[in-house]
């Protein structure tokens, strides 16, 4: 037998708290586990900008042939306007580029396997804490991995840890940045926390790698670009992933970029033939579809106007559902308490729920969410505000 002494390995706990979700038979059971954006009727919705350039791209679409190591060009062209904005100086010199990923999950491998290989010895410092598929991504690309305070023990933004730790960082190493909607805080630096931060990464000669998985979900796709702006700005060298799954509602086409900012022309083609070799071993060439449906977006006047405001209808959404929740505690005299929830931003908050009240969320309330105590605010249902605020008194101490 070749398989007889292989192990069972756990499986994601996100997941198998789905799996629990869905065998309740609880009816007023609610899922703030998973982070993917719902509707007021407890949907992932297809966006009208998104069913309009499918249908067009029906009609128009004449092949389904390889795209190419980088994905398709005029994709990564229109993507690095809407992250580093259509003046940026790193597009008007010639030193940014785009390689088309499998979502924002890949291109994070993309980047492990880059530093890994192209930048041997080098360390990456996550956030903690940070979005847990960080940690496995980068281990198993091999590359070195430590932690700088993020989240302090009193459930807030640990500003002083976070500026002392950076400090010490070696020089030559590699830092991961959420450029906004911290997963799975939802604690987002302040602009002058980001001057802070890069006068740090200046002075130590580190390279910045900026998570940008939420554009648009925080203080709105402009505003939520500031931080990667500046420092693409200000430093010479800089990676950024982008993801589509949020903003595109695109979850399943698996569509995202890491964008390369180097500090010349000829250095970014260099970087760049050493990403479309790593590309080649991954996924060969990337999916084509989701990225064709950005590009009819973004391309199309018209189209685009009707995604920005769908972008700016979820982002609403979600902040009224932090404000509402929060508001909802107010009879519990819990609003105090939960105050830093309307103050979050993006689809997850850190609640500061224990483990144990998270367990008795779940079997007493049949509320699910993981037990770090990490909600996904866009899961929430406006009508049963009440309702849960009700459960998490019932839980608190």
């Amino acid at each position: 037998m070749h398989f007889g002494q292989i192990p069972r390995v756990p499986g994601d706990p996100i997941l198998g708290l789905l799996d629990a979700f869905r065998a309740d038979a609880n009816p007023a059971k609610l899922d703030l586990g998973v982070g993917v954006y719902k509707d007021a009727h407890g949907q992932t919705p297809i966006p009208r900008a998104v069913k309009l350039a499918e249908q067009r791209l029906v009609d128009s679409e004449k092949t389904k042939s390889y795209i190419g190591g980088h994905g398709d060009a005029q994709f990564g062209a229109l993507l690095m306007r809407l992250v580093l904005s259509p003046r940026a100086v790193a597009l008007a010199e010639d030193r940014a580029g785009c390689t088309q990923a499998p979502g924002g999950t890949g291109a994070l491998r993309l980047a492990g396997e880059f530093i890994a290989r192209c930048l041997p010895g080098r360390t990456l410092w996550l956030s903690d804490p940070t979005w847990p598929i960080h940690q496995t991504l980068f281990a198993a690309a091999g590359v070195p991995l430590q932690h700088y305070p993020y989240v302090g023990a009193d459930n807030r933004l640990d500003r002083d840890g976070l500026f002392a730790a950076l400090e010490r960082i070696p020089a030559g190493d590699v830092v991961l940045l959420h450029a906004c909607c911290h997963n799975p805080s939802g604690f987002d630096l302040s602009h002058d926390d980001w001057l802070r931060v890069l006068e740090i990464v200046r002075s130590r000669e580190l390279l910045p790698l900026f998570d940008f998985a939420y554009q648009g979900f925080g203080e709105g796709l402009e505003e939520d670009a500031w931080a990667v702006r500046l420092f693409a700005e200000t430093l010479p060298e800089v990676l950024i992933t982008s993801s589509c799954s949020k903003n595109f509602g695109l979850y399943r086409e698996r569509t995202g970029a890491l964008i390369v900012i180097a500090a010349g022309h000829e250095q970014l083609l260099d970087v760049r033939s050493q990403l479309a070799a790593l590309a080649r071993g991954l996924w060969s060439t990337p999916p084509a579809h989701g990225a064709a449906v950005v590009t009819t977006i973004l391309a199309d006047d018209a189209l685009r106007q009707i995604w920005q405001d769908e972008v700016e209808g979820m982002r609403q959404r979600i902040a009224s559902l932090r404000q509402g929740l929060v508001e909802a505690l107010t009879p519990y005299g819990l609003a105090e308490r939960f105050a830093h929830i309307a103050e979050q931003r993006g689809m997850f908050s850190y609640t500061g729920l224990t483990a144990a009240q998270v367990r008795r969320l779940r079997a007493e309330h049949s509320v699910y969410l993981v037990e770090s105590g990490r909600a996904s605010v866009a899961g929430l249902d406006a009508e049963r505000l009440d309702e849960l605020a009700r459960a998490f008194a019932s839980v608190v101490d």
